[in-house]
C-alpha cells in the first residue's frame, strides 16, 4: 500500500464533520514534524487551525487544505459506511475522499518525497490546515491569515488542494473564483384571514413582482476570465402552515455569485433600488462570503502547467468556475493562488470516491511543482 493511500485511509476514518477535526491535524503534524517543520496551533472558537512551516527564507510556498467534511446523510444510501474507507474497482470510497482529504494526502506525501530528495531546497514550505471550510468559515483560514499578516509573514505561492479536475486528473487549474454574496430578506405584510384579504397585506403577493425583476436583472456580462454574475434564490418561507391564514412575513434567502465587474456595494445598491421601486417594507441581512480573486500568470501557474505536462502529457485549462474556496482569504495578501486537486464529480455526494491511480498521479504533480519552484 502506498504511503499516500495509507494516509488517506487514516484521514477518512476520522469523522471530521465541520467544524470537527477529530485528530486529522495531529496526524499531519506527526508526519511533517520529523522533517523539520515547526508546528503552530492557531485555534479560534470551535475551529482548529494548523500552521506547519519548514524554513524561514523567501519565497514561501504553501499547501492549503481543510480537514472537515460535509455531513453524510442519508447513511442507508451509501454502499459502504462513509467513514470506513473501502476499495472497490480501483476506487477508494469514503466521505472526504475527493473533498479534500485526497488532496491533503497527495500533497503531504509529495512534500515528504521532495524533502527526502532535496533537503536543502531554497525558500520555505508550509502547510495550512483548517477544520472549518465547509461551514461558514469565520474562524478558519481568514483568522490564520490575520495572524500571518500581523507578523508580516507573507505567502508567495499558495496551492489549494481542492477538487478542481473535471474529466481527468489535472485537466483544470482554478486560477480564480467568483465572489459570493448571501442575503436573508424579510418582506413585511399584515397577517390575516384569507377570507378577508382587504384587512391584510400579503407579503408574498407584494414581493412577487420584485422577485421577477431580480431574477431577470442582467447584473453584468462577465469578462474574459469570469462568467456573468448570477442571482439564485435558495429558500423561501412564509406562513404558519395553516391554509386559511395570510402570512405576515415572507423570508427569502438568495445568493449572488459575482464577477470582477461588480463589488458588494454595487450589488447592494442595485438590489435596494429594485426592492424600493416596488414599495416593499423589508429588512435584509447581508453576508459577504468572499470577493472574487484572480491569479493572472506568474511562476506558480507556469510551474503547475509544466508539472502537469511532465507527469500526464497534456496541457491543463485555466478556469474560474465552481464555488468558493479558502483561496479567497489568501489572494488579497498579494499571493499567487491556484486550486489543483482531484476530480470533482463525486464531491458532496453519496458514495464519494477517488480513483487510486488519480491519487498517485496527483501526488506526483504536486512533487513536480515543488521541484519546478524550489529545487
Amino acid at each position: 500500500m502506498s504511503t499516500t493511500l495509507e494516509l488517506l485511509k487514516d484521514l477518512i476514518r476520522r469523522p471530521s464533520v465541520t467544524p470537527k477535526d477529530e485528530g486529522c491535524q495531529d496526524v499531519l503534524a506527526g508526519r511533517l514534524r520529523p522533517l523539520g517543520f515547526t508546528e503552530e496551533r492557531l485555534n479560534f472558537a470551535d475551529t482548529q487551525n494548523l500552521w506547519l512551516r519548514r524554513g524561514v527564507a523567501k519565497p514561501l510556498f504553501v499547501f492549503l487544505g481543510h480537514t472537515d467534511v460535509v455531513p453524510t446523510d442519508p447513511l442507508d444510501a451509501w454502499l459502504s459506511p462513509p467513514f470506513e474507507p473501502t476499495l472497490r474497482n480501483g476506487k477508494l470510497y469514503g466521505r472526504g475522499a475527493a473533498d479534500m482529504k485526497g488532496g491533503i494526502a497527495a500533497f503531504i506525501a509529495a512534500v515528504e518525497r521532495f524533502i527526502g530528495k532535496h533537503p536543502d531546497h531554497r525558500g520555505s514550505i508550509a502547510v495550512m490546515m483548517t477544520s472549518d471550510e465547509e461551514g461558514i468559515a469565520t474562524n478558519g483560514v481568514v483568522k490564520v491569515v490575520e495572524v500571518l499578516e500581523s507578523r508580516h509573514e507573507k505567502i508567495d505561492w499558495c496551492l489549494v488542494g481542492e477538487p478542481s479536475s473535471d474529466k481527468k486528473i489535472g485537466d483544470v487549474i482554478r486560477v480564480g473564483r467568483r465572489g459570493s454574496l448571501c442575503a436573508k430578506l424579510t418582506v413585511h405584510g399584515i397577517q390575516g384571514h384569507v377570507a378577508y384579504p382587504e384587512l391584510a397585506e400579503n407579503p408574498i403577493h407584494a414581493f412577487a413582482p420584485a422577485l421577477k425583476e431580480l431574477t431577470e436583472e442582467v447584473w453584468d456580462h462577465g469578462n474574459h476570465n469570469f462568467p456573468p454574475t448570477s442571482f439564485q434564490v435558495s429558500n423561501i418561507h412564509a406562513g404558519t402552515g395553516a391554509e386559511n391564514i395570510i402570512p405576515g412575513n415572507v423570508e427569502v434567502q438568495f445568493n449572488l455569485r459575482f464577477s470582477t465587474e461588480l463589488d458588494e456595494h454595487i450589488i447592494k445598491q442595485r438590489t435596494h433600488a429594485i426592492l424600493g421601486k416596488h414599495g416593499l417594507k423589508y429588512d435584509v441581512q447581508w453576508r459577504l462570503s468572499g470577493n472574487p480573486f484572480l491569479t493572472t500568470g506568474g511562476e506558480l501557474i507556469d510551474a503547475a502547467h509544466a508539472a502537469i505536462k511532465t507527469v500526464t502529457g497534456y496541457e491543463p485549462k485555466d478556469d474560474t468556475g465552481g464555488g468558493t474556496s479558502d483561496g479567497r482569504f489568501i489572494a488579497p495578501t498579494g499571493a499567487q493562488v491556484i486550486e489543483l486537486g482531484p476530480l470533482n464529480e463525486s464531491i458532496h455526494k453519496i458514495n464519494e470516491h477517488i480513483d487510486l491511480k488519480d491519487l498517485e498521479v496527483l501526488s506526483s504533480i504536486y512533487e513536480r511543482i515543488l521541484v519546478n519552484l524550489l529545487a
